[in-house]
């Protein structure tokens, strides 16, 4: 059996390849996911007859469409937009957007496979998909941030709606951009509706969603700590990044008790021994989210951290690693440090931080390791609580909010420990996230057809 699983990721990934050249990002993604499945496929003949995985890594629609825009120059600058609609077996297409330089089709194909086993994960009925452009909104004015949005959505428009396509934000979309999109969205189809998510609470949006992803990080790492009888009390932490996803982390960990001693940027990290407290934290909150500064500035008004220059955190001796920035932010070699410098957990806030070579560290050493599509999914099931909330035209308190966004972390928790626990008892959370997210999607393409 092992050898059949073996020629059936190979045999698998040569037609991926072939049929998707020059998509690193997006190989990368789908060869982790076939891994974990291809023993339950070859001893399945109706999933092989049925081609169910070939048919989850090939996108239902892509979109690929110009951008152009004018600057507060006069001048015309021209991007390019994508819309990557993956799956819509259980539910209306689900994913965010991201505006950033690096933005490219590979990109987009893997966050949308991914979102596809993350929505899934989360029980709610969303499909997956994901969107954006290599604009990048660092040094923008409003102005013009606002003229790339409008002339973004006069064209994404057409393919999204509250039925068909919902989507949110991500890297370098937050409620700035969410406002311009929503507004120019209502004024195009003249109707308001739950299409966007991530919306001003004011109009529509959810109590908790800029919180829900760092704070489901810490929900769901809570639980992999209690397999071991941890919680967070007095352990160090390491957080990645300094936007949305990192600052929630952060925020919660301190609540449960953990000292977080490093963020960073794409420039580089500070590492506070003192512990990035919540005084600190608000200052960070208004460093990036209104002032847009960097990092480095935070030990101008903190003189006992430390800032490096061009560096990543993962050199810091930590009990627990959240990497909440990038895909591909944390090597083998780095992996190697972290286990040298006593890290038993590493649980991801963002999308595939870890490169393969890190996750065979992490398994190798049995070190309690969540990968993004479960760890992070409380921001897109949050999101889809915003859209019950629109769809009913009712508002819950955050209270409400969070015990559900709980719940939903401890549901995907524990649809990993089904699938996930092996004989020895170590909890491969890798392969559980992934069968279990596969799973739902292939019953209910099975029950659909071959549509």
């Amino acid at each position: 059996m092992e050898t059949q699983a073996k020629q059936y990721v190979e045999n698998f990934m040569a037609q991926i390849v072939a049929k998707n050249p020059n998509e690193p990002e997006f190989h990368q993604a789908v060869r982790e996911v076939a891994e974990s499945l291809a023993p339950y496929i070859v001893a399945d003949p109706a999933l092989q007859k049925l081609k169910v995985l070939e048919r989850i890594a090939e996108p239902e629609r892509v979109i690929i469409f110009r951008v152009p825009w004018l600057n507060d120059r006069g001048e015309i600058e021209i991007n390019r937009g994508f819309r990557v609609q993956m799956n819509s077996a259980l539910g209306p297409y689900k994913g965010g957007i991201r505006f950033h330089a690096s933005v490219n089709l590979s990109i987009m194909k893997f966050l949308a496979f991914e979102q596809t086993f993350k929505n899934s994960l989360t029980t709610l009925p969303m499909g997956g998909g994901k969107g954006g452009s290599d604009f990048n909104p660092k040094g923008r004015s409003d102005n013009e941030v606002m003229k790339f949005c409008q002339s973004f959505i006069t064209e994404l428009y057409r393919h999204i709606g509250q039925d068909t396509d919902v989507p949110a934000g991500d890297i370098g979309v937050g409620g700035r951009e969410v406002g311009f999109m929503f507004g120019q969205y209502k004024r195009l189809r003249d109707e308001f509706t739950g299409t966007f998510t991530g919306k001003g609470l004011g109009w529509g949006g959810s109590l908790l969603r800029p919180e829900a992803t760092g704070y489901g990080l810490c929900y769901f790492a809570q639980e992999m700590l209690a397999t071991r009888g941890e919680t967070f009390e007095g352990k160090t932490v390491l957080v990645s990044g300094s936007g949305n996803v990192a600052q929630h982390a952060a925020e919660k960990a301190t609540q449960l008790g953990a000292k977080v001693v490093t963020l960073s940027d794409s420039s580089g990290y500070i590492y506070d021994p003192e512990g990035i407290d919540a005084e600190k934290l608000a200052y960070v909150k208004l460093l990036k989210n209104v002032y847009r500064g960097r990092i480095k500035e935070y030990v101008d008004k903190y003189p006992s951290a430390q800032y490096f220059a061009g560096e990543r955190p993962w050199g810091i001796k930590c009990d627990i690693a959240l990497p909440c920035a990038t895909q591909n932010e944390l090597n083998g070699e780095e992996a190697k440090v972290l286990v040298a410098n006593g890290c038993w957990c590493v649980a991801e806030g963002a999308n595939m931080p870890s490169t393969p070579e890190a996750i065979e560290v992490f398994l190798a050493n049995k070190l309690l390791y969540a990968p993004g599509k479960a760890s992070n999914a409380g921001g897109v099931a949050t999101s889809g609580l915003e859209m019950s909330q629109n769809s009913m035209r009712i508002k819950w308190s955050a209270e409400e909010v969070d015990a559900k966004l709980h719940s939903i972390m401890q549901n995907i928790h524990g649809v990993c420990l089904k699938y996930g626990t092996e004989e020895d008892g170590y909890v491969n959370y890798v392969k559980g996230a992934n069968i279990g997210g596969f799973m739902k999607v292939a019953e209910a393409m099975m029950a659909q057809g071959c549509v």
